[in-house]
Parts: structure tokens; C-alpha cells; sequence
């Protein structure tokens, strides 16, 4: 290349441009090149005697050149040289790009030109000579020619583990960084011919095939890498600690995407992952069989561990297969042993975080079967361990309560899913999505409701657990709450207790127990007029009706009686003198339909002069309602005694039986207890326990002789003149409120027979509507029936079955033992 200033420099003797044709500086026409037109030096116009000639056509005059004198070269526009042959174009970029491919070059390595130039021989190439299938060529094969020794280098390298990593991240880094230089210097065969040429890859994919087939391709190099990802992942999971080169893993990951090698990488993590995962699980499991706690707690801390490692390293979609293998193996086989001992311990402790990891840990391996069975389990085991405690009956509604609070707590807070929420909208609602406005929120959560269900089956079983007392025990707990009242509570959280308590009720199967253990309590609270509230009363009552079991409609007639009979007592005492004893007598007249009360079998001797109030206002009552019949029950009475004991006088409540017995002493000290059985007539089960609520309770009116907890025949009672108590009105007569073992049983019994009355009708009424049916057929027919009532096991149907056919309500059929027909 002959530059300007060379021209400008030669010697005065060189006679180049004198004798050279004018025409010869002038521009010419290219032979078919694309480059610009060549711009050419000039002679000036002085020297020039065509440009002078055409100057002088114009007028303008020039002087001629002294003979001797220098010349003058004018340069118009940008001088270029004419551009070197396409093979010397060829060859200068293949020893750029072999310079550019050495990694560790030698002092003669160097560029033989510019960076612009090298563009410029590249253009040439492609968009001028038409070389670009040939520059491609060759850039491939030095693409190999470096690849290869890189791959050698690597594949020899004795390096371990994440030192070797190191290097190989270092080969790769610097590679990809000579590959982008190369691609922004031969722009144009990657522009023009490779676009031109669809058939042929980019030079950044050819370099990264090539990358893949001799360095991804090479069984050594493979071998190191995954002998480096293993040694660093078990020594961080061994160890629990962060490893010192994490970041070179973090580096390898990158380069991996960027050559499209990573999907074999994230199928060796997962494979190591869930080998280490299954060994470890299964050598915890054992060393920790008796603590099943801790291994739950081990293998919560390896999923958040994993979690951690994953954002850390991994890109985002293989976040979730990491976990997934992760807790897989973990948790194989062994997800109903931690749902079946962890379980019961959480809840007792009411440790709800725990479960509620558990459940979401469990529901993403699907498992939450596991801990579904766990929790009905639990709860069936302890509601029927609860039913089943005779020796704490008294105390069986509350500690189901407590168990019910703390079991809907557990479902309410640990066992929580997301809800899913179905809408419709029209299309004059719908939003395009750049119209609605962006938001951030959680989704909603609410309860499992398969846990909900067996929560509830859990409980309907337990209670099946002992027949018949979880629906008398429910209703003489509330008939403790009615007769205590709210207290210092609310009236709201006082009808929450009550709710909470029908709840249970829910769950049994004996409707009848509780129905008649409840009207036989509220009869007693009304009559003796132990009840808190009216109103609690009453709202309880219509509650029970709407929402459980019409018949207990039943007590809208009991305070209507109420009510009438206190108007009647109003009207009585009016016509009676003020001074008169019957100012104090008060009876209430029931109908015996809507009472729970029997005739009594056992009459009772009153003292004369009580006797004598009574038959005056019975004789009162029958001119008024002539054609009634009236039964006196005084097992309900009360009466008011004044006792004059030596530390002073007291006024005694006590049950109607207590007075009669009490009365006695006014005549005698010492009484046995024949004679007191002969004077009084009472019942003698009766009056055992009306004796020992005077002499062996806490309130000893009475002294037995000899003392002790029972009465027998042979025992004799004194009044205690020494009796003292802090109160001058003294209640002993808590004895009436309070069903006794004894009264338990009857009712227990008078219920079972109304259930054979009962199932008789049932049976009945089905046989006549169907008139044949097959014992299987009649036995689910009865079922449903009565399940509103009490569902009656098996047993029972088939006698009352067999009952009615010796009856000759029913037959069997002639042809088939085992059908039954309807006789009319």
C-alpha cells in the first residue's frame, strides 16, 4: 500500500506524471467490484493542461510552468487503495481468527492487523467476492483446532472435584468470550451468508455444537463434572455447612444453560438427590424409630435446606423437581408411621405449626391420607376412652368439650388448603389484563373438609363406644349449666357454652336417652324453681325443637301449666283468711301428658296438719274442675323448718320427704330405723337416701348410730342439737335436683322398654304400607324408621321381629324362610 506522503516525497527527476496520459489519473469504472469509487490525485490546474483548457473554456487564464519548478498534486475526496485479492483477504482473517483461538499464545501470537480491518476483509469476503461458504469453512475447522486441545487440556487435567470445575469454568469463560469477539468481527458471514444459507448454523451455535461434541461429548470430562457436583453436594449435606467454592457450582450452572447442558445436569442432581435422600431416610428411620419426632424434625430441616440450596444455585424451574424428589425420599413408606406417632403428641400440646407443616408437607407428596387416618384415629380413640371412663362420668361432657374445642382448632388451623373460587362474569365485566390492576395476594385458605368429615365421624363413633350414657351425661350437664346460670359471663358467651354442648348432642345416636333425661331435669328445675332463666329456658327449648327434635315441643305445655297452676294457687289463697296455714301451702296441678312423671307406687305419710291443707285445697280444685283426677307426687315437694339447735335457731330447706323425717324428732330423740320406715311409709330405697342426706352429708341434722356412709336396719338416728352452720338459712334439699344412680336406671329401663313399643310400631307400619318384605328389607326399612329417634342395633330388630310373629302381627313365608308378610 503506497501511501500520499510516499507520492508527495518523489524525487524531482521522476517524470511519472508528466508522461503519463491524462486520462490515467481520471477515475474508471470497476470491474464488477461492489467497493466505492476510487477518488484518485490530481495534477493542479496549473500542471494540468486539460483542466487548463477546460478552465480557459470558462475565461479563467493559468500560467504557464516554469521549467524546473516543483508539481503541484491536488488530492480531492478520501484516498483509498485498491482492496488485495479475496485469497490475501482468506488468509489474513485465518491468522486473526488462529490468533483470537489461542488460549496461552507465544510472543509471535500476534494480530497482524486491526480489529477494523479484520471487519473489512470479512465484508470484502462475503458481500464482494462471494467467498463466504469457504471463510465459513475455514472458521470451522479453527474452531476445531482450538476445541480439540481445550478438550485434551481438560480431560488430562488432574485436578479434583471443584478445583477441576474451576478450570473447566475458566476454559469455558474464556472460549464463549473469544467466540462473541469473533462473531462481532465477521458480522457479515454471520449477517449475509449464514442468513443467505438457512441450512448452516450461526458461529456462536457452530462454536457451541462443536463445544458440545468434543468437551460435553467426552465421556473423562463428563466423568469429572459429575464426580465434582457429587464430592461438593454430599460434603454440603454431610457437613450442613455452605461450601467454600459454592460459587464455582453457581458459575458451571450458567455456562451449562448457555451450551444447552443443562437438562443432563438437573437429571444427575435429582439422581444423587434422591439416592442421598433415601439412604439417609432409611438409616434415620431406624436409629430413630423410638422418636419419630426428631426424624420428622430432621427431615423438615433437609426440605428447607434443599429449598435454600435450590434458589441459591439452581434456575427456577427445577426448583420444584429438586423438592419433589427431595421430599419423595424422604418421606417413603413412611408417612403413616409419622402420622400415627406424631400426631396425638402435637395436638395434646396444641403444637399447630407442626401439623400444619406437616399437612402441607404430606399434601405435596400426596399423603395427606396418611395424616387424615391419623387424626380420626386420635380423636375416635379419645372420645371413646372418655365415653368409656365410668369412674369420671360426672366429668365427661366437659372433657369432650375440651377435646372438641381442641380437635376443631387443630382442623380449623393445621389442616389448611386453598380455596378454590368460582365466579361468572359477563362480558360486560370482563377486564383485559392491562386494564386491571396489579395485586399481590395470598390465596385463600380454609379448612380440609375431609378432615371435617372425620372430625365428625370420629366423634359419632366414639360416642357409639358406650350405649346410650353420652346423650344422659350431655343432658344433665345442661341441666347443671341451666340450674347455675351464666354467672359472670355474658349472655353471649353463655349461649355459646350452650351451643357448644348441642354440638355433642349432634354426634349421638340416642336421641330418645337424651330427650328424656332432659324433660325429666327441666321438670325438676321448673317445680322446684332451680332454674337460672326463663328465658335461657325457653330459648333452649325452641332451639332443641326447630333445629334437633320437634317432640320437644313438650315445653310449651309444661309453662303453660306453670303458669295456670300459679293463677289457681292466686285464687285459693284469696279466698282463704290471712292468717290461715293454707297461705303457705303451694301445689302445682300438671298434666300428666306433658310431665315426665309417673303415679307414685309408694305413698307417704304426712303429718296431719300438712295433710289437712292438702285435702282442703284438692276438694277446692275438684268444684272447679269436676271430672279431674288428682295423683299428689310429694317426691318434688319442699318445705321451710325452723330447727332450734343449741348454737341457735335455723331456718332448714329441705326436700318434702326431709321435712316428714325431721318432723319425727319433734316427738322423740332417738329413732331407729324400722320405726321411722313404719311411721313414714316412704319407699325404702327412698328413704335410705333421704336419711343419709341428713345424717352423712356435709350438713349432719342428724346423727347416725353407728356412724358410717350407708343405712342399714339396725341403725339408729338422733337429732343433732349441735348442728351449727354460718348461714341462717340452711338448703339441704340439693338432694331433689340431683338424679341418683337409682333414678338412672329406671329411666335407662322405662327407655329401652319404650323402645320395643316403639320398634313394634315401626315395624308395623312398614309391613302394612309393603305388605311382603325380606328380613334384609325390613331390617333397613325399621333402621330408617327410627333413626330420628335412636338407631336400634341389630339384635333388637330381629327379636321385636320375631315378637310380632308370635304375636301373628307378621308371618313367614311358606316358600322363603326368609320373607316376612303382613297379616291383616
Amino acid at each position: 500500500m503506497t501511501s500520499v506522503d510516499f507520492l508527495l516525497s518523489l524525487p524531482k527527476t521522476l517524470e511519472g506524471f508528466t508522461i503519463a496520459p491524462s486520462t490515467a489519473l481520471e477515475p474508471s469504472l470497476d470491474d464488477g467490484s461492489a467497493s466505492p469509487p476510487r477518488k484518485v490525485a490530481r495534477l493542479s490546474a496549473e500542471s494540468d493542461s486539460a483542466s487548463a483548457s477546460r478552465s480557459k473554456g470558462k475565461g479563467a487564464a493559468v500560467a504557464p510552468r516554469k521549467p524546473g519548478a516543483p508539481i503541484a498534486i491536488q488530492v480531492v475526496g478520501e484516498y483509498t487503495s485498491q482492496p488485495p485479492a479475496a485469497d490475501k483477504q482468506l488468509r489474513l482473517i485465518i491468522r486473526c481468527i488462529r490468533t483470537i483461538l489461542t488460549r496461552d499464545p507465544g510472543p509471535t501470537d500476534i494480530l497482524p492487523t486491526s480489529y477494523e480491518n479484520i471487519y473489512t476483509a470479512c465484508q470484502a469476503l462475503v458481500a464482494v467476492h462471494k467467498q463466504g461458504e469457504g471463510l465459513y469453512g475455514d472458521v470451522k475447522i479453527e474452531l476445531e483446532k482450538s476445541i480439540r486441545p481445550l478438550s485434551r487440556a481438560l480431560a488430562v487435567s488432574t485436578e479434583k472435584n471443584t478445583a477441576w470445575i474451576t478450570t473447566f469454568n475458566q476454559a469455558l469463560a474464556w472460549f464463549e468470550q473469544q467466540i462473541t469477539l469473533l462473531r462481532s468481527l465477521l458480522t457479515y458471514l454471520d449477517q449475509v451468508y449464514v442468513v443467505q444459507e438457512r441450512t448452516v448454523m450461526n458461529l456462536r451455535d457452530l462454536a457451541y455444537s462443536l463445544i458440545s461434541e468434543h468437551i460435553f461429548g467426552s465421556a473423562r470430562i463428563a466423568e469429572n463434572l459429575r464426580t465434582g457436583v457429587k464430592t461438593w453436594l454430599e460434603w454440603e449435606r454431610t457437613t450442613g455447612k455452605i461450601h467454600p467454592d459454592r460459587g464455582v457450582i453457581s458459575t458451571l450452572v450458567e455456562h451449562l444453560l448457555r451450551h444447552h447442558q443443562y437438562s443432563a445436569f438437573e437429571d444427575y442432581y435429582i439422581e444423587i438427590t434422591q439416592e442421598f435422600y433415601l439412604e439417609e431416610s432409611s438409616k434415620k428411620a431406624e436409629a430413630l424409630k423410638h422418636d419419630p419426632n426428631a426424624f420428622f424434625d430432621s427431615a423438615r430441616g433437609r426440605i428447607q435446606e434443599e429449598a435454600a440450596r435450590s434458589k441459591e444455585i439452581l434456575p427456577l424451574p427445577t426448583w420444584g423437581p429438586v423438592r419433589e424428589v427431595t421430599e419423595q425420599s424422604l418421606w417413603s413408606g413412611r408417612t403413616e408411621w409419622l402420622a400415627d406417632s406424631t400426631l396425638a403428641g402435637y395436638m395434646n400440646s396444641k403444637d399447630y405449626e407442626s401439623l400444619g407443616t406437616m399437612y402441607t408437607l404430606f399434601a405435596r407428596v400426596k399423603a395427606t391420607k396418611a395424616l387424615n387416618v391419623a387424626f380420626g384415629n386420635h380423636v375416635r380413640t379419645t372420645v371413646s376412652d372418655i365415653v368409656k371412663d365410668s369412674n369420671r362420668d360426672e366429668e365427661m361432657v366437659q372433657r369432650l368439650l375440651d377435646f372438641k374445642e381442641l380437635a376443631d382448632t387443630t382442623a380449623s388451623s393445621s389442616f389448611l388448603c386453598e380455596k378454590i373460587q368460582v365466579t361468572s362474569t359477563t362480558s360486560t365485566q370482563f377486564t383485559l389484563p392491562d386494564e386491571a390492576a396489579s395485586t399481590s395476594q395470598l390465596p385463600l385458605m380454609h379448612p380440609d373438609q375431609q378432615f371435617l368429615y372425620t372430625l365428625t365421624d370420629a366423634f359419632s363413633t366414639g360416642f357409639k363406644s358406650r350405649r346410650s350414657k353420652p346423650a344422659e351425661m350431655i343432658a344433665k350437664y345442661l341441666d347443671k349449666a341451666m340450674r347455675k346460670g351464666q354467672g359472670k359471663a355474658t349472655d353471649a358467651e353463655f349461649q355459646g357454652l350452650l351451643d357448644k354442648v348441642l354440638q355433642l348432642y349432634r354426634f349421638t345416636d340416642d336421641k330418645d336417652v337424651f330427650r328424656t333425661f332432659y324433660h325429666r331435669s327441666l321438670a325438676k328445675r321448673l317445680l322446684l324453681e332451680k332454674s337460672a332463666s326463663d328465658d335461657f329456658e325457653k330459648g333452649m327449648l325452641k332451639k332443641l325443637k326447630e333445629n334437633y327434635d320437634p317432640e320437644f315441643g313438650m315445653g310449651e305445655e309444661m309453662f303453660k301449666d306453670l303458669a295456670l297452676s300459679r293463677e289457681s294457687m292466686r285464687e285459693y289463697h284469696s279466698k282463704l283468711d290471712e292468717d290461715s296455714p293454707g297461705q303457705k301451702l303451694n301445689g302445682m296441678v300438671l298434666q300428666r301428658s306433658a310431665w315426665p312423671f309417673t303415679v307414685q307406687k309408694h305413698g307417704v305419710d304426712l303429718p296431719p296438719n300438712m295433710q289437712a291443707e292438702l285435702t282442703k285445697y284438692g276438694d277446692y280444685y275438684k268444684s272447679k274442675h269436676s271430672g279431674h283426677v288428682l295423683d299428689w307426687d310429694h317426691s318434688l315437694g319442699t318445705a321451710t323448718l325452723k330447727g332450734r339447735f343449741n348454737p341457735g335457731v335455723k331456718e332448714l330447706s329441705v326436700s318434702l320427704h326431709q321435712a316428714i323425717v325431721l318432723l319425727l324428732f319433734n316427738e322423740s330423740t332417738d329413732i331407729p330405723f324400722p320405726d321411722v320406715k313404719e311411721r313414714t311409709r316412704m319407699d325404702d330405697a327412698e328413704l335410705r337416701r333421704t336419711l343419709q342426706s341428713l345424717a352423712c352429708g356435709k350438713k349432719k341434722v342428724l346423727k347416725k348410730i353407728p356412724p358410717g356412709k350407708d343405712v342399714n336396719d339396725t341403725d339408729v338416728f338422733r337429732f343433732n342439737a349441735d348442728f351449727d352452720d354460718p348461714h341462717a338459712k340452711v338448703h339441704i334439699n340439693s338432694i331433689q335436683a340431683k338424679v341418683s344412680p337409682e333414678e338412672s336406671q329406671r329411666t335407662n329401663a322405662s327407655i329401652e322398654d319404650d323402645r320395643k313399643h316403639y320398634l313394634d310400631a315401626a315395624i308395623v307400619r312398614v309391613m302394612k304400607a309393603r305388605k311382603e318384605l325380606t328380613y334384609e328389607q325390613l331390617k333397613a326399612a325399621t333402621i330408617d324408621a327410627v333413626k330420628g329417634h335412636f338407631v336400634p342395633q341389630v339384635d333388637t330388630i330381629k327379636k321385636r321381629i320375631d315378637s310380632l310373629v308370635e304375636t301373628e302381627y307378621l308371618e313367614r313365608s311358606s316358600t322363603d324362610m326368609n320373607k316376612y308378610m303382613y297379616v291383616a
